[in-house]
């Protein structure tokens, strides 16, 4: 994930104090990127517009990757007002049940509970369920990240 914005390479070098090099073009196209860790950097159009897209029309697949790394997520073709998707690591080490899951599971209260990771989903209404993707959700292309 990066920011980026439209400038030739004079601009770039102008941009951080540099000297163009002679054997540069500053007419070069381009785009300034910046990464979220703060680091900036210049690539030229070609590079960047065959190795980047915008997060606001992504499939699913790199949308999930995405959430996996702690991200939210949601789709322009949700019906509801602030619906969006996150990663939950579970408990692969289990925690102690509570009353409310060890009768659900037919399990004594503070019994290891183990949950595998899994999506979760907040509603329109503010609360939140499990989520298991539609056909459509995985097959639109108009994801985009919070």
């Amino acid at each position: 994930m990066l920011e980026a914005k439209s400038m030739n390479r004079g601009q770039y070098n102008e941009y951080k104090g540099w000297k163009i090099p002679d054997n540069e073009n500053p007419e070069d196209d381009g785009y300034i990127e910046r990464y979220e860790d703060g680091h900036v950097s210049w690539s030229p159009k070609t590079t960047f517009e065959s190795s980047c897209r915008e997060c606001d029309a992504l499939p699913f697949g790199i949308v999930i990757e995405l959430i996996k790394q702690g991200r939210r997520a949601a789709r322009k073709g949700w019906n509801g007002k602030g619906m969006f998707v996150v990663y939950q690591k579970g408990y692969p080490q289990g925690i102690p049940c509570n009353k409310q899951t060890a009768e659900a599971w037919g399990m004594n209260e503070g019994d290891s509970f183990v949950c595998n990771p899994y999506l979760q989903i907040q509603n329109v209404d503010g609360s939140h369920s499990m989520w298991v993707p539609s056909i459509n959700d995985i097959l639109s292309d108009d994801w985009y990240v919070l």
